[in-house]
């Protein structure tokens, strides 16, 4: 076996510690333990991670819950108990390519068949940790990794975490047999993301055969980016080939920023009885470990420098947690002015039909026609109200049916509009949201139509504002001798005339020549009102009629947005989301800096 380059193997700790590229300048040490500013701003940061939430349909949703669990996890499984014991043993986790014979060098450098090898795949399927004996009740005590259960027996649950120890590992490090990288099982793969994401030090296993794969490069930029300590072993290289191949993947490491990694060259060999490596190969890399167990100062600088470079990538992280939170709130209020739009768009819809006269046709304008035509009322009662209150009655007993009709007439018309302008809102709104993805994501057949039940909430709607109507009449003339001097028959009558006001573009009556022409003004009608109210009064009353039943179509109409609005309340994230993150994430910087955890920078120097 070889290191990249023909340099020697360090020989001393101190040299280690160059070698890798760690350094220990006492300016760069944490701050002295006491000091909880940076494990108190990371317990923040990780509720604030906790509660952020992206339940809307956007493209930025799925990486943002992928990268929220990343950074929880590492929070949980790395961050917070390394920081509780910078002088924990040292964790190497192995990580590699499915069949790159992790396994087998794991068991060689313990000289113990401790982790499962074999040639069905994947072999590896729940973590294997083998440390020395001094040190398993740091890794008994589960801070490190709390979220797999601790098992003395080799399992196939990808949930738990087998403990092994062996006196030929020396103490203050630990070896981590994960998962294959590009295991056909979903669990694996993650489960080796997420151990990787909690190692002191990173050894990727990788052959000569595969060393050139996406996937290991793709986690070796993670690493990179990271700030990570890395070492790569090459394994089951040819003896003829040795040198072409160990110095194309050392060209690929100084091409992404990774050259001062150190590199060690197994080469093709046999493999003894129980399973291992012959002494001759695993010698070097073995002692290289050894070497870094036994300096506190260089294993210190390893730990310094991983967990320096995994807080200074949190930041970027979180600026895109929150950028896709504001997207997520940003969503929810576009959907709600989708909505919102639609349905306004129908308030002004009645708002303009009581006030064009397009109320005014058709059936109610005959019933209007003709309910002016066949009565005395406005005549008789212009002359003389109360001397003529008997004949008034009389006249609209012997008639009922032009009132009733015309009532019926207000009614359709009224309800017409008002189904009209419901059904035109929900369409608009459901195509609103069908366009948008969050929106489309929310959606149900139903919304593309009114409320089921919205045709009998609009006659009762109408039936309520005519008696209103009939309220306010009465209420108006209370203190003049209207109700007293007229027949109830009267006031219904009025509240018919008023009601038809409401439906014009003024408050004055018109007669149904007028409605037919759309202009002049009402001489009996208005005559007769102003006898009774005076003009203000009438003025007043058909204002009043008119808001009130404008009032009651807007309940009417935002009951059936609320459908919609109900749907983005209950997906809706906090607002605050976004603001939390970002103080977090300014907590936890501040907080770096003043420890003394300087990032390190590509290839292993300090920043």
């Amino acid at each position: 076996m070889t290191t990249n380059g023909d340099s020697a193997l360090p020989s001393g700790a101190p040299a280690v510690a160059a070698r890798t590229g760690f350094t220990d300048a006492g300016e760069d040490r944490p701050a002295a333990t006491g000091d909880d500013r940076l494990p108190d701003a990371l317990t923040g940061l990780r509720a604030a991670i906790g509660s952020a939430r992206f339940p809307l349909a956007l493209p930025s949703a799925e990486p943002a819950e992928r990268t929220g669990a990343a950074l929880a996890d590492q929070l949980d499984d790395y961050l917070l108990p390394r920081l509780s014991r910078l002088d924990a043993p040292l964790l190497v986790v192995v990580g590699g390519s499915t069949g790159a014979g992790k396994s087998t060098l794991v068991n060689s450098l313990v000289q113990a068949r401790v982790s499962a090898v074999g040639v069905l795949r994947p072999t590896t399927r729940s973590p294997v940790l083998v440390c020395n004996p001094a040190d398993s009740a740091w890794f008994r005590r589960g801070e490190l990794l709390p979220g797999l259960t601790r098992t003395n027996q080799p399992s196939t649950d990808p949930g738990t975490l087998h403990l092994v120890t062996a006196p030929a590992l020396p103490p203050g490090l630990a070896f981590l047999d994960a998962p294959d990288i590009d295991s056909v099982v979903d669990a694996n793969r993650a489960l080796a993301g997420q151990l990787l994401a909690a190692a002191d030090l990173w050894l990727f296993v990788t052959t000569a055969a595969r060393y050139a794969d996406a996937v290991p490069w793709e986690l070796l930029h993670s690493a990179r980016a990271r700030g990570a300590v890395i070492a790569l072993v090459l394994d089951r290289v040819p003896a003829e080939a040795t040198d072409e191949v160990a110095a194309h993947l050392a060209e690929m490491l100084a091409e992404q920023e990774l050259g001062s990694a150190p590199l060690f060259v197994l080469p093709e060999t046999w493999i003894d009885g129980q399973g291992l490596l012959p002494d001759r190969v695993t010698a070097p890399l073995a002692d290289w470990f050894a070497r870094l167990a036994a300096d506190a100062d260089a294993r210190a600088a390893v730990v310094r420098q991983t967990l320096g470079g995994a807080l200074a990538a949190l930041q970027p992280a979180l600026a895109s947690l929150a950028e896709a939170a504001d997207e997520q709130v940003a969503a929810a209020d576009a959907l709600d002015e989708r909505v919102l739009a639609a349905y306004r768009a129908a308030n002004r819809t009645v708002e303009q039909g009581l006030r064009d006269g397009r109320m005014l046709r058709g059936e109610v304008l005959a019933r209007w026609q003709e309910f002016i035509g066949t009565s005395e009322f406005f005549r008789t009662l212009e002359a003389r109200i109360g001397r003529l209150r008997d004949r008034v009655a009389a006249t609209f007993s012997r008639r009922p049916a032009p009132a009733v009709q015309l009532q019926d007439a207000i009614e359709s018309q009224l309800s017409t509009l008002l189904r009209g302008v419901a059904a035109e809102a929900a369409e608009h709104a459901y195509t609103g949201w069908k366009a948008h993805p969050a929106g489309a994501a929310l959606l149900e057949p139903e919304l593309a139509h009114h409320c089921a039940d919205l045709p009998e909430r609009i006659e009762r709607l109408i039936r309520d504002w005519q008696r209103g109507v009939l309220e306010l009449v009465r209420a108006e003339g209370g203190d003049r001798r209207f109700v007293a001097r007229t027949a109830a028959y009267a006031v219904n009558a009025t509240g018919l005339v008023v009601m038809i006001a409401v439906f014009a573009s003024t408050a004055f009556i018109p007669t149904g020549l007028e409605v037919a022409t759309g202009a002049g003004t009402t001489v009996a009608g208005q005559a007769v009102l102003q006898a009774i109210f005076g003009d203000q009064a009438v003025r007043k009353l058909a204002d009043k009629a008119r808001d009130d039943l404008l009032k009651r179509v807007r309940v009417l109409l935002e009951a059936e947005a609320a459908r919609f609005l109900t749907r983005t309340e209950q997906a809706r994230p906090a607002a605050r989301t976004a603001a939390e993150l970002r103080r977090a994430a300014e907590r936890v910087e501040a907080a770096r800096l003043h420890s003394g955890f300087a990032a390190a920078a590509p290839g292993g120097e300090r920043s």
